[in-house]
């Protein structure tokens, strides 16, 4: 089995793109592969509650990604400093997330044999 982190670091309800990699990482994860996500830059803003992409004509895949842990994606991260930088903190995001430094972030890539950015 292979380890992939998906890094996500798009802004939420612009394009399809981050649909399309939400949609990647549970059929990775559906063929039994260990899947990672990192949020980080304003990738942060996904996770963040009280988002209206029904007013875009764009899928909620805030609601998607409540999904994660029924496919076993329990690993997931938000960078620090990108919370912070975007006046977020854990008590802000829908669901709960480990939050790593920039300095850790590193080691964390480090970790997944596969890196899939968004």
């Amino acid at each position: 089995m292979k380890t992939y982190l998906f890094v996500m670091r798009r802004l939420p309800h612009l394009t399809s793109h981050v649909q399309e990699t939400l949609d990647q990482m549970l059929t990775t994860a559906a063929f039994d592969q260990s899947v990672s996500v990192l949020f980080v830059d304003d990738g942060v803003f996904q996770l963040k509650q009280g988002q209206k992409p029904a007013q875009m004509v764009l899928r909620n895949t805030a609601a998607m990604f409540t999904a994660l842990e029924m496919y076993d994606i329990t690993r997931i991260y938000a960078e620090a400093e990108s919370l912070s930088a975007r006046g977020l903190d854990a008590d802000d995001l829908i669901l709960p997330v480990k939050i790593v430094s920039r300095a850790e972030v590193n080691d964390l890539l480090k970790q997944h044999q596969v890196l899939i950015p968004d």
